[in-house]
């Protein structure tokens, strides 16, 4: 940003923020969600008033949702941490094994098309950071993001990105936790993280 070689709308200037603007603790999200809410009730302040859920559930109809959520696995060994990501590499070199193991763990998920590990090109100064996650892209635009950080000798985090992409009406309304639980499920078995980390659970969920 400080190069002028991106503008960035982050959530928390409500897609109005760049890189000249950089408005971090929300106050003019909530000015936007204000202003949007006048407009939706400025003719029927005597009725019962929109919400802020009736807008979101409004766009869900119209546009699909995404469910998201991600799992933390702090304060883990950093070899068996470093053990799993290995393992979810070597994986990539066989997608029909990969959705056979999937698939056996539950079989409301869509098919995997695709898994690679990515890196980032820095466009100010040319660098490549290797080695940044484990993709795995299904079919219905669903995908798992395996990240390991903290790579010392104690202290690494393994965390898991899941996305699913919902369009059916009658499917919009789920908790997240409900709606992701098969990709959920899928994750942690094809991970085998129980069986690397020790850990029955992550720490964090959000």
């Amino acid at each position: 940003m400080d190069a002028g070689l991106c503008s960035v709308c982050g959530e928390e200037s409500f897609g109005t923020g760049s890189d000249h603007i950089r408005e971090k603790d929300g106050i003019w999200a909530v000015l936007a969600w204000l202003s949007i809410l006048a407009y939706k009730n400025k003719d029927n302040l005597e009725s019962k008033l929109v919400t802020v859920e009736d807008i979101v559930r409004q766009h869900w109809a119209t546009y699909g949702r995404h469910y998201y959520t991600r799992y933390d696995y702090e304060n883990m060994d950093a070899g068996a941490a470093k053990e799993l990501m290995a393992h979810l590499v070597k994986l990539q070199s066989s997608l029909p094994e990969v959705n056979e193991i999937i698939k056996g763990a539950s079989s409301d998920v869509s098919k995997v098309v695709h898994g690679d590990e990515f890196e980032y090109n820095d466009p100010v100064d040319g660098s490549i950071s290797s080695h940044q996650g484990i993709r795995y892209l299904f079919e219905d635009g669903s995908r798992l993001i395996f990240r390991l950080s903290g790579t010392g000798s104690e202290g690494a985090t393994i965390r898991l990105y899941i996305e699913q992409y919902e369009k059916d009406p009658s499917k919009i309304g789920r908790l997240s936790h409900e709606a992701l639980a098969p990709l959920v499920e899928a994750a942690l078995k094809l991970s085998k993280m129980e069986e690397f980390t020790g850990r029955s659970a992550p720490t964090v969920i959000t």
